[in-house]
């Protein structure tokens, strides 16, 4: 199982792929396609080689070289010294920066993301849901957070987090993906079938909110809620995260508190 030390865990999503077009536009655009799949690449690993690229993409080394030397140019991977090897670049954390700061949906939440933190003295984390997994696009942290999941920004399967299981509740769009893509294990709570992930997201139908136990991380609770919009459906979640001996005794205070967190983001849209 994973500990707290491990990366992110990205490996089971499937590398983005567009649409295949026809005709000239499709010739024209390969080339950019094939450059975003080279970035792509770098969602599991730190650092990788020419070699590397060539191998995962099926392409030539002198393409994928071609295309390496492009990006970096472009400052959106940058290559070791050390060993030659390329990582991703400062550019392109710039430019993930800026998207987060225009996140207008991260942004109307903040205040209220910092209210919660105050309130229940966890780590507070909003998500929102990418093809068949979670994306955390903020995490605040408090004096006692866990170093695990210290990093916003990190992308989870669905199926691991009570934020997953929030979002996929009220929207099918989501809840349908994770049961294409499957249930790989995560830690020893993880939800492993079908069967248990309808389960899952019908107890929160019910509940309102979801709850997670080992299944991201041995020995890690979270409870979370969703953000509807006017509709109904969700748009977000929101959830507090922390050792499982201090969340698990708190979840009748602490769903309330995300409730109310919850609605209030989905006023301010």
């Amino acid at each position: 199982m994973v500990s707290a030390t491990d990366g992110p865990w990205v490996t089971t999503t499937p590398m983005r792929r567009g649409a295949a077009g026809g005709g000239r536009q499709s010739e024209a655009l390969r080339s950019v396609g094939t450059a975003l799949d080279v970035l792509e690449c770098f969602a599991v690993d730190g650092e990788l080689g020419v070699s590397d690229i060539a191998r995962r993409l099926d392409i030539a080394k002198s393409t994928a070289h071609r295309l390496l030397t492009t990006l970096a140019s472009r400052g959106m991977v940058s290559q070791n010294p050390e060993n030659g090897q390329y990582r991703l670049g400062l550019h392109l954390y710039e430019l993930g920066q800026l998207a987060l700061a225009r996140h207008t949906l991260r942004h109307a939440a903040m205040p209220i993301l910092q209210d919660l933190r105050r309130t229940t003295r966890f780590t507070v984390n909003f998500s929102v849901a990418d093809g068949a997994d979670i994306v955390f696009v903020e995490r605040l942290l408090t004096a006692r957070s866990s170093p695990v999941l210290s990093h916003s920004g990190y992308r989870y399967p669905a199926h691991c987090t009570s934020s997953g299981k929030a979002i996929a509740a009220f929207d099918p769009a989501l809840a349908e993906a994770r049961l294409a893509a499957g249930f790989p294990p995560r830690a020893s709570g993880t939800v492993r079938s079908a069967a248990d992930w309808r389960t899952a997201i019908d107890h929160v139908r019910r509940k309102g909110y979801a709850e997670s136990h080992d299944e991201s991380f041995d020995g890690v609770s979270s409870v979370a809620v969703p953000v509807l919009d006017g509709r109904g459906a969700a748009i977000a979640a929101v959830s507090v995260f922390g050792p499982s001996q201090d969340v698990r005794p708190e979840i009748e205070r602490l769903v309330p508190l995300l409730i109310g967190a919850a609605r209030r983001i989905s006023k301010q849209l």
